[in-house]
């Protein structure tokens, strides 16, 4: 056994334990330990399921000595945001009005991980009811950023990123409805992934906003991205080899998206980007008007379908909620149901003139966040602080929830700070494709 593990990517441990080097048992094993050992273990895991884990991992074991592995990443151990079922375990989805809540059977998602061998560590803390980016959560735990334990580490995914990046999990598996994969993956140097709305199942997966809401994973690398993707899916990854970023075409957003964007990951942005120039890709400049139109209803969409999702159980016991998400989601309450109903059949015509608009293009690039992750400290003393920061944060990253794009985060080399790749709908495979080549240009 040893540390090293610990920081591998999922991919590199899969073809250890392909090769023999690594032993499965032996592997979840040392996850295990340092979860214990770990002096933020609680502000990172929720749950952990040892039992399974074990379990999991000697079945993984044997089939590695037989030849017989049900994937590249069979016998490798990662984590599950505290929204997805497990059969017999707590899913809270980080709230206190799902307090005791336990399955009886696993999320689809999660099965197909597990028919691909993959080992289940545990569930991870998350901001309540999935609805903030910033991943401050008093009611449960608030997980640290890698690079600053008294800042936040991003919503809604928190917990899900920051095992990743501590050392907890391989891989963590989030959701994303208006960024929640994406910003704590930012905020936290890792590999996110934002897949397009209804490619993976959404059964078994506690809601926020259905017509929003993807599955996705928290990673190191785009290559343990296309990996977890297959196995999420039941399918195959794509392949990764020969590419290149010469001759690529991006399209930087300048509509809204690079709006006060703050020192440090503008300069990541425009640090990534140059770099992709210099590797031989062609970057244009330009605005597309209507995401300021679709970024005007954002407010009304999502918050009337969280509202109308959890009125019930909200108005029930509206004590036990932090009362900033409390707040948001009755936000909904003031929206009337033909505003809703015009506002969706509008957005719809708005995503058809976004594909049209930027149709040529291998991906429209922007900064995956606009801030650095705030202190916890401020988040906790200053209202006002916490709902300008949260709608600051998640920006950038809703105009992808809005037009229902396929994204890709990758880190820039400056600390907490990302730059985001959007592809159309279903164009995943493509998408990790041109991440891999600008992985490789951007280290």
């Amino acid at each position: 056994m040893t540390q090293e593990w610990l920081f591998k990517s999922a991919s590199d441990l899969g073809r250890g334990i392909a090769s023999g080097e690594i032993d499965a048992v032996a592997l979840v094993q040392t996850y295990l330990e340092a979860i214990d050992a770990h002096p933020l273990r609680d502000r990172v895991y929720a749950r952990v399921t040892p039992d399974r884990a074990l379990a999991e991992a000697r079945a993984a074991a044997d089939r590695a000595i037989v030849g017989r592995r049900l994937g590249p990443l069979d016998g490798v151990p990662i984590s599950w945001k505290d929204l997805f079922d497990t059969a017999g375990v707590a899913t809270e989805a980080g709230s206190a009005l799902l307090a005791g809540r336990v399955p009886s059977r696993d999320a689809p998602v999660l099965r197909n991980a597990t028919a691909a061998g993959l080992v289940c560590l545990g569930k991870t803390h998350m901001s309540e009811l999935a609805f903030s980016g910033l991943g401050y959560n008093p009611v449960t735990a608030t997980p640290p950023s890698v690079n600053d334990a008294d800042a936040v580490a991003g919503g809604s995914s928190s917990g899900a990123a920051a095992s990743v990046a501590q050392g907890l999990a391989a891989c963590g598996i989030g959701s994303d409805t208006g960024g929640s994969v994406r910003i704590p993956s930012v905020w936290n140097d890792l590999v996110g992934l934002k897949t397009t709305s209804g490619l993976l199942s959404l059964e078994g997966a506690v809601p926020l906003c259905a017509r929003f809401d993807t599955v996705g994973p928290l990673c190191r690398t785009v290559e343990d991205a296309a990996n977890i993707l297959a196995a999420l899916q039941g399918g195959a990854a794509p392949d990764l080899a020969g590419v290149s970023m010469r001759g690529k075409r991006l399209l930087v957003l300048e509509t809204i998206a690079m709006e006060g964007v703050r020192a440090e990951p503008l300069a990541g942005f425009d640090s990534a980007v140059e770099r992709l120039q210099a590797a031989g890709a062609v970057v244009e400049r330009r605005e597309v008007p209507l995401v300021s139109e679709a970024m005007g209803m954002a407010s009304m969409l999502f918050t009337s379908e969280a509202y109308g999702t959890w009125k019930a159980e909200i108005e029930a016991a509206p004590d036990k909620m932090f009362p900033e998400i409390l707040a948001r989601f009755r936000i909904g309450a003031d929206h009337a149901a033909a505003d809703f109903v015009a506002g969706w059949q509008r957005l719809e015509q708005l995503r058809t003139e976004w594909l049209q608009a930027v149709a040529g293009y291998d991906a429209v690039i922007l900064p995956t966040a606009p801030i650095l992750p705030p202190k916890i400290a401020r988040l906790e003393s200053d209202s006002e602080y916490f709902v300008t920061e949260n709608l600051l944060t998640l920006r950038n990253t809703r105009i992808g929830n809005l037009m229902n794009v396929a994204a890709l985060t990758l880190p820039t080399g400056v600390a907490s700070t990302g730059i985001m790749f959007m592809a159309p709908p279903m164009q995943e495979r493509r998408l990790l494709r041109l991440g891999m080549a600008a992985e490789a240009v951007l280290g």
